[in-house]
């Protein structure tokens, strides 16, 4: 009878912690997100201090410290001029939508035509019902919060530089275990490791999707050709979900701009072969078995973080779910987790064998 109440008791304090960390993951989301943020941009660009310290000038090298404000410099300019970038094409696209809000409508109603004018009519009728000033409005804000989310993650990314010199240090010392702490060093560097070549990856299929969409709209005489290209490449950073939206949106703006029902075909025929090739084939071959997600868990995460923390959370949610797997194969009690998460159930599988030289299973062996 005890031991019931006693799991009683831990059923409900699980229930109220996890209330408790919901709460705080939506009441503090924006610096959640800018964090997180800032440490994928640390991750990625951390060893290229290890490389900037190498550089020689005359007999000199570079110190640790002049490395890092290099290497912050340079990270603080590709986030001003892509947040430039962004807030341009978002001025452009809300003038744009403002435009042909009116045609759009009816241009969409048309492809129901087929069914009948009372069905035509009737689209056209729930269309105009839609408002979409309010949606512009969201879309500004969001825009808006860009450039303090900026300065945010820059700060946050300069102050992680400063720490990396005596994290190992640290955490030795916290944990007064040595072994232990290599073990930590060796999970954490494992995330890191997986997340980046994720990132990597993903960014450059995303930029030669892009770049496709735009010659492709650019050949066509299409308007917004620059803006549905950024808009690709930022849409398909969301697993599964953001190629779908991608290839729908530029079908449709191709089909309103020109009217002609064979235009929007030809660009949902062509993008979405291409997002299916690159999709299907190009990234599991460039990917190999570094995530190896399982798909209904991603479906479950992107939904999650999309609760949570909105648009945002849906392209954070991959690199949450590889490190939330990778700490929960190293927790016996929340291995089922790890085994659930994973693709075919063995998440030691999916450990790495480059960047650190050793997958997870080694790491287990070198704390043992």
């Amino acid at each position: 009878m005890q031991s019931e109440m006693h799991r009683l008791q831990l059923w409900f304090l699980g229930i109220i912690a996890f209330a408790v960390i919901l709460f705080l993951l939506v009441q503090a989301k924006f610096l959640l997100i800018s964090f997180s943020i800032a440490l994928m941009l640390f991750s990625l660009t951390s060893g290229a201090i290890g490389y900037l310290q190498t550089l020689r000038i005359g007999q000199a090298r570079l110190s640790v410290l002049l490395a890092s404000i290099l290497a912050v410099s340079l990270i603080a300019a590709v986030l001003i001029l892509l947040s430039v970038l962004v807030l341009t094409q978002t001025n452009v696209v809300v003038s744009t939508v403002l435009q042909y809000s009116g045609p759009s409508q009816e241009a969409v109603a048309e492809i129901f035509g087929w069914i009948g004018d009372d069905a035509e009519a009737a689209v056209l009728s729930w269309l105009s019902e839609v408002k979409i000033a309010p949606w512009l409005a969201t879309l500004a804000g969001q825009a808006g919060n860009l450039a303090s989310g900026t300065v945010l993650v820059i700060l946050f990314i300069g102050f992680l530089f400063l720490e990396r010199v005596w994290f190992s240090n640290k955490l030795e010392n916290l944990l007064d275990d040595p072994a232990r702490a290599q073990r930590i060093e060796g999970i954490l560097s494992s995330i890191v490791h997986r997340v980046n070549r994720y990132l990597v990856v993903k960014a450059a299929i995303s930029t030669i999707t892009g770049a496709l969409v735009y010659l492709m709209m650019r050949l066509l005489g299409l308007e917004l050709a620059f803006a549905m290209g950024v808009l690709t490449f930022i849409l398909n950073f969301i697993p599964n979900i953001g190629s779908i939206v991608a290839t729908l949106v530029v079908a449709l703006v191709g089909y309103v701009q020109t009217g002609e029902q064979f235009t929007g075909l030809a660009l949902l025929s062509v993008i979405g072969a291409l997002q299916f090739s690159v999709g299907q084939v190009l990234e599991p071959l460039l990917l190999g078995n570094t995530l190896q997600l399982s798909s209904l868990g991603i479906i479950l995460s992107l939904a999650f973080w999309a609760a949570v923390w909105g648009v945002l959370g849906m392209f954070l949610a991959v690199p949450i779910m590889v490190a939330i797997m990778i700490i929960c194969s190293h927790v016996p009690r929340l291995r089922p987790i790890a085994i659930l998460l994973s693709q075919k159930g063995l998440p030691d599988l999916a450990g790495h064998k480059e960047g650190t030289g050793s997958d997870d299973t080694e790491i287990d062996k070198k704390a043992a």
